[in-house]
């Protein structure tokens, strides 16, 4: 079967008087109908099939792995708040889970506040984002997206009587957030056109929403809007970010004609957010340093809460090397969460005492963070912890005491030993000196250092999110069969503190394609896997990693998995019409600026597609991502139909009904899984596997 070979249709795009030719800009169709468009991905798709067909086999027996190891019916750590002990349980073999409650004591008669798998019978795709009891625990606020386009739409369940009310909010955030009175809640719209989330309504119950009040409306739309309700629940905070300037305001939660006061006003470079607790406003800054502090005052003290947020009392100061997170509050304690030296730390004071207590953990990469807490009236805490050879866990630890306890372990079924895996942390030394986080995980007895392992090396690398040592239960697939799996800690992300994300973004972008290579290259050169069979995998701005990289180096990997990827940066970020753009300037620079467009050219993988050897490549997308629109990958992969020389595998694979996330339900997700991992495991055998 012969590649589909797309149409070219002459189109250009002028600017700075630089002119640009984009054969494939007609995959584009906003409103995803365009019959050739869609014969097009069809035919990709089709072809896709035929291609791995010889993986067939291997990928419905990857599937029955991973699912096997799910617990077949399963519940989350029931938590207490307002009376009433809330969890989610999965039913045997169900996609999606129950939401219910029981009163005062877990013994008592259980309450099915929703049943997703009813919600998303007859649709391919079902999200939840948000399910919030009112405050007198009589109505269930729910919000869900049917398409995969996160657009959510807010419907409101009596729990009395199970029904759900015919006035429904369409095209919202997700977010929800009670008035007090239970009378009504707000909610955050999106822009028709761009998607972005920038008007706050307040809706009261059974009135339509066509009657809903505009309580605040954002102008610029560099900034996203959200919610939030404070922990002491007396205020709804609305927060206003963009991606490195931040501004807050705030309402009674008591009052139904609440207006929002303004905090503090955005000033250039300065993020804060927003918090109140016993009758203090807390923020949590970079006013103070870049990673972050924790300052609090009185909510009487005019006099303070007017000044520069330098000149509050400090809570939690900033830290060169230590880059503060979150933290909570509890009426006794404080409790950090930070990280230091790209791992994560849970610290805890009380409020009377200035020394604070560490919860130690011992993997040599790991991730923790701070779980449900919703009473502050306790001196519990949970929290979680995972590495790569431990499941997700949900601990509680006495913060009187220092006594811990495991409430739960994600529960891997089969015959799953964490002690046949090891986990470890090394460093590879980048071109310019800089040394480099990685974490690595392996099978004992199937790894052998200067080996013949197949190496999968993964990244992200942008908007300051730090990619974590996780446990992932179909991981083991992989693990099972000689992979060696690696993460690189590319800057862009936030391991190592604020300054790690801004030497790998704007002007500092290539960073993080040249990290990712040279990582790749230290991981060979220490023998950690088989300079033939070595693998890259990352999705959306980390699908970009994959494009930049496969482009700088594109003999280095043989085989590349690139997940939902924004590799038409150029593009994208000169049309402010899509949800990618005017908020995220900041990120990537702002090509209407000549520099700016130069440098960002300079390694958008769509434009920098040359006449050379590529890896084998396997791009997935979703025809309703709202994130990374369908068509970038679709372009990308027509490109490189038309310039990539030798005979390796191009397939691009467009999942018809879902959007950035891929399929939704607790099963379904890994056939997108197996796909991807038989075609890597196929690679590594230079034969079809059965």
């Amino acid at each position: 079967m012969r590649p589909p070979k797309a149409m070219k249709k002459p189109f250009s795009i002028k600017h700075h008087q630089d002119l640009r030719r984009d054969d494939f800009y007609w995959l584009r169709d906003e409103q995803r109908s365009d019959p050739e468009v869609l014969e097009y991905l069809t035919a990709e798709n089709q072809y896709c099939e035929h291609q791995l067909a010889p993986t067939a086999a291997l990928q419905q027996t990857l599937y029955q792995e991973m699912t096997a190891r799910l617990k077949p019916s399963d519940q989350s750590v029931p938590y207490f708040k307002n009376g009433y002990w809330y969890q989610q349980r999965f039913e045997p073999d169900c996609e999606f889970p129950m939401l219910v409650r029981n009163k005062q004591h877990l013994s008592a008669p259980e309450e099915c506040l929703l049943d997703l798998n009813e919600q998303a019978e007859g649709f391919e795709y079902y999200d939840l984002a948000e399910a919030k009891v009112s405050p007198n625990q009589q109505q269930l606020a729910f919000s869900e997206d049917c398409l995969g386009r996160r657009l959510y739409q807010i419907k409101i369940k009596d729990l009395a009587t199970g029904q759900i009310a015919e006035h429904c909010v369409d095209d919202t955030s997700g977010e929800v957030v009670w008035g007090n009175d239970s009378r009504y809640f707000y909610y955050v719209k999106k822009h028709p056109v761009t998607l972005v989330p920038y008007q706050v309504y307040r809706h009261q119950l059974g009135v339509p929403s066509s009657l809903d009040q505009l309580v605040y409306e954002e102008a610029d739309d560099s900034f996203y809007i959200s919610l939030h309700k404070t922990r002491s629940e007396q205020m709804i905070v609305i927060g206003a970010y963009a991606s490195t300037t931040s501004e807050a305001l705030y309402l009674d939660a008591n009052n139904i004609d609440a207006q929002p006061q303004l905090f503090n006003a955005r000033e250039k470079n300065i993020e804060y957010e927003l918090e109140h607790f016993a009758g203090q406003f807390f923020v949590k800054t970079n006013a103070l340093g870049k990673n972050f502090a924790l300052i609090a005052a009185p909510e009487q003290s005019n006099h303070v809460i007017s000044l520069p947020f330098t000149q509050w009392p400090v809570i939690v100061e900033h830290k060169s090397d230590v880059l503060l997170q979150g933290y909570e509050l509890f009426n006794d304690f404080i409790v950090i969460e930070e990280r230091c030296n790209g791992l994560v730390k849970l610290r805890y004071r009380h409020w009377q005492h200035q020394q604070y207590q560490c919860i130690e953990f011992n993997d040599p990469t790991y991730t923790a963070w701070l779980a449900i807490n919703p009473e502050p009236n306790t001196s519990l805490l949970r929290f979680c912890y995972s590495s790569l050879t431990t499941p997700a866990s949900t601990l509680e630890v006495d913060l009187t005491s220092g006594q811990q306890k495991t409430l739960k372990q994600q529960q891997v079924m089969g015959d799953f030993n964490a002690q046949d895996y090891q986990s470890e942390r090394v460093w590879a030394v980048a071109r310019d000196g800089v040394k480099v986080p990685v974490s690595l995980v392996y099978k004992r007895h199937l790894f052998k250092r200067h080996g013949n392992n197949p190496l999968l090396v993964y990244g992200y690398g942008a908007y300051g999110l730090s990619e974590d040592a996780m446990f992932s239960s179909d991981l083991l697939s992989l693990l099972d069969r000689g992979f060696v799996y690696a993460i690189a800690h590319v800057r862009g992300g936030e391991e190592l503190g604020r300054q790690w994300y801004e030497s790998g973004k704007l002007g500092n972008k290539h960073n993080s394609f040249y990290d990712f290579i040279d990582v790749t290259e230290a991981l060979i050169k220490q023998g950690f896997g088989d300079p033939k069979r070595v693998y890259a995998m990352g999705g959306s701005a980390g699908g970009l990693l994959m494009g930049g990289v496969i482009n700088l180096a594109p003999t280095l990997y043989h085989g590349v998995v690139a997940q939902v990827p924004f590799v038409d940066v150029l593009t994208t970020m000169l049309d402010e019409s899509l949800p990618l753009t005017t908020g995220e300037y900041e990120e990537w620079g702002n090509p209407n600026l000549y520099q700016d467009y130069q440098r960002i050219k300079s390694y958008s993988p769509y434009d920098q597609v040359k006449a050379q050897v590529y890896p084998h490549l396997l791009v997935v997308t979703g025809l309703h991502d709202s994130q990374v629109q369908y068509w970038e990958p679709a372009k990308w992969v027509a490109k490189l139909r038309e310039y990539k020389q030798g005979d390796t595998l191009l397939l691009l694979h467009t999942d018809l009904d879902a959007g950035h996330g891929g399929k939704s339900g607790r099963f379904k997700q890994y056939y997108d899984t197996a796909r991807e991992y038989a075609f890597l495991l196929w690679l590594a055998e230079q034969q079809p596997l059965s």
